[in-house]
């Protein structure tokens, strides 16, 4: 698995983050607007900033390889205190990077700061039910499907199904 570096976000993110999502590719099993392109650089610059603030309700970190390459960002969202649980996601944006192991060793480094700095037991994501690649990877790490959220997200025009997948602490391996 390739080594990567989690960082906090920079407004220096911007132009990466835009220009990701002007490939169609990469904002597929996205939760975005349904238009294109679905920021604009001004809402990418406002978004970073609400990130960089902790006034979104986001924490995100922007994904470097070992050479100091930024390829995407990592988050968690959703917290739930009392039950000391939160929502992961993540994109890799630069294609350069898929299918090498790349968003799994960014997963594995989000759930060691998950649940060693934030304490957390148990961390969750929802997946696209047609993501086969994301769904494998989350396998792969040791997440758990926990169920189906049926008709859960609007995609392109009709409802998709999505899986929910957890892990707890004392399953990272």
């Amino acid at each position: 698995m390739p080594k990567v570096k989690l960082r906090d976000l920079s407004i220096n993110d911007v132009e990466d983050r835009y220009n990701w999502s002007l490939d169609r590719e990469v904002i597929k099993f996205l939760s975005v607007p349904d238009k294109y392109p679905p920021f604009t650089k001004e809402e990418t610059t406002i978004w970073i900033q609400t990130c960089i603030d902790g006034t979104n309700g986001y924490l995100q970190k922007s994904i470097l390889t070992k050479d100091n390459i930024h390829i995407g960002w990592v988050d968690f969202k959703n917290f739930d205190k009392v039950n000391s649980n939160a929502e992961l996601g993540i994109t890799i944006g630069n294609k350069d990077y898929w299918g090498q192991g790349y968003g799994s060793a960014a997963i594995i480094e989000m759930l060691d700061f998950g649940f060693e700095k934030l304490d957390l037991h148990k961390i969750w994501l929802r997946v696209d039910k047609d993501n086969e690649r994301a769904i494998k990877s989350y396998k792969k790490i040791g997440f758990v499907e926990e169920g189906i959220l049926r008709e859960d997200r609007f995609r392109r025009g009709e409802y998709i199904d999505r899986v929910r997948f957890s892990i707890l602490k004392s399953e990272l391996r």
